[in-house]
């Protein structure tokens, strides 16, 4: 029998970028992950494939499965060989109950390791804007369950003791207790005006912070209705967040941002709309494959010395057709007399990699401002080279031929539909958290209107549509969508410059 091991991870707070390198190595080579209600659910997009995934969340209304049940399955997985990723929320052994889970696996003699997580007492105050320590107001804090009675007779928490420290207080979990928790600290002498910060969903887009005092936080957190999951924070360092407060002030703030592009593709939008202050929910409409029969460009490429011009439409293509080029042997010499077309700088940038300037690239980055460019520079009876997408628009090399130009069309590579998991984005429109859906081709537009469903279109009522240019935009009307942002800069910077543009 294999031997199964257990991580126990701390998942951090909420912001899936708060994971610890370590954490993330451990969830992508585990074969099963089990996790909780305050885990990121982006961080499940780095398991494996084949990693199974096991949901154990609690929430003051409901317990999927109790911290014994949750024992027996982690003790159950290892025995039966596998690497176990138990994924919680926070830090697991600051009131995450890790401890107890570890002892279970201990008792068992199967293998363990912690892995500790930001904890949510102090980066939960730190998005807020609070630090819980400041050599102008105090060199101490404490952190106190905020889940257990403060009534009951045999209460492990010392009130007296804490309302007489003129520390930080943090309070975890401590939603549902805090009449209770107020009034045991005024009863224990603690001054009325006391600094009070409740900050729920921190470092996520749903943040939300209320401030007051110890006399007037429970009507204000009424007035906003504020319920868990929210950590409360007691002292006068909360005066600082007034001057302190950053993440609530970012561009894209509490915006969830859908992005449909491949996994491959979908970095750089994605750390540019984090970097805003949105979230990215990643739901990857296409994939890029192989494409079917090598054939057709081997033999171009075969023929590249009778070539005069070489034009490519994306990144994409840039990258498969020198990956062909390489692994048939070729020697890049090959290409010193072809004279070369880029549909955008992206796809510029990817050529200038490899070693290549490019003699033209259109003002506007679509295929019909390439044709109107080339008109003065391709003469009739050139050989044009045009390795593209399985799926790419007919124009460009109609266009091209009618100039006497003898193009050559072949396949680099094939646009797929993604398998995707509907059922995140599905949740998300339900509850109405989505702010903006982008598409970055007319490719992700149709796959993503398959996906989701025709029957579900009626949820983004209220959602933003962004597409990166026009014939995007038109496809995307063309199913019933309405478009309410396209960038004039038909690229990733220029669409996330829309976006901006919208908001504000």
């Amino acid at each position: 029998m294999n031997e199964g091991k257990v991580y126990l991870i701390g998942a951090g707070p909420g912001d899936p970028k708060l994971i610890t390198v370590k954490g993330l190595e451990c969830i992508k080579e585990a074969d099963c992950i089990v996790y909780d209600r305050l885990a990121s659910p982006r961080l499940l997009s780095y398991a494996r494939k084949d990693a199974e995934l096991i949901f154990v969340g609690k929430s003051p209304e409901r317990h999927v499965l109790k911290q014994e049940e949750i024992n027996e399955l982690l003790v159950k997985l290892s025995l039966d060989g596998k690497t176990v990723a138990r994924l919680k929320g926070g830090d697991p052994f600051v009131f995450g109950r890790g401890g107890e889970e570890a002892e279970v696996l201990r008792e068992h003699q199967i293998p363990f390791e912690v892995v500790p997580g930001i904890t949510s007492a102090i980066a939960v105050p730190a998005y807020a804007g609070i630090p819980v320590t400041h050599r102008d107001y105090t060199s101490t804090f404490t952190i106190i369950t905020g889940h257990e009675d403060p009534l009951k007779d045999d209460s492990r928490i010392e009130w007296p003791c804490l309302a007489g420290r003129s520390g930080t207080l943090v309070f975890l979990m401590g939603m549902e207790n805090l009449p209770l928790i107020v009034g045991q600290l005024l009863k224990h002498g603690k001054d009325p005006g006391t600094p009070v910060g409740v900050i729920r969903w921190g470092t996520r887009p749903e943040q939300q912070t209320v401030t007051g005092t110890l006399a007037d936080i429970e009507v204000k957190v009424q007035e906003v209705g504020l319920t868990s999951p929210a950590i409360i924070i007691v002292g006068e360092v909360v005066q600082l967040r007034g001057k302190l407060s950053w993440f609530e002030d970012k561009p894209l703030f509490g915006k969830r941002i859908v992005v449909t592009r491949s996994r491959e593709q979908a970095s750089q939008l994605s750390e540019e709309i984090s970097r805003l202050g949105g979230e990215v929910l990643e739901f990857p409409t296409i994939t890029i494959a192989e494409p079917d029969d090598y054939g057709p460009l081997d033999q171009a490429i075969q023929e590249i010395s009778d070539y005069q011009w070489l034009i490519f439409t994306s990144v994409n293509g840039v990258q498969h057709f020198f990956k062909r080029f390489r692994d048939l042997g070729r020697d890049i010499r090959e290409l010193y007399n072809l004279r070369l077309s880029a549909i955008g700088p992206a796809t510029e940038r990817a050529l200038a990699e490899k070693g290549f300037l490019v003699d033209y690239v259109p003002q506007e980055f679509r295929a019909e401002a390439i044709v109107e460019g080339l008109k003065t520079r391709i003469k009739p009876g050139d050989r044009v080279l045009l390795p593209r997408a399985d799926i790419a628009r007919a124009l460009l090399p109609q266009e091209l031929r009618k100039l006497g130009a003898h193009v050559t069309e072949v396949d680099v590579y094939r646009t797929v539909k993604e398998k995707s998991s509907v059922r995140e984005l599905l949740n998300y429109l339900k509850e109405n958290k989505i702010s903006v859906v982008t598409f970055t081709s007319s490719s992700t537009v149709v796959n993503f209107v398959e996906m989701l469903g025709k029957d579900n279109l009626s949820l983004l009522e209220g959602v933003v549509i962004a597409c990166i240019g026009p014939i995007t935009a038109q496809t995307a009307q063309e199913y019933g969508l309405k478009v309410e942002i396209q960038a004039e800069e038909y690229t990733i910077p220029g669409l996330v410059k829309a976006i901006l543009a919208y908001y504000h």
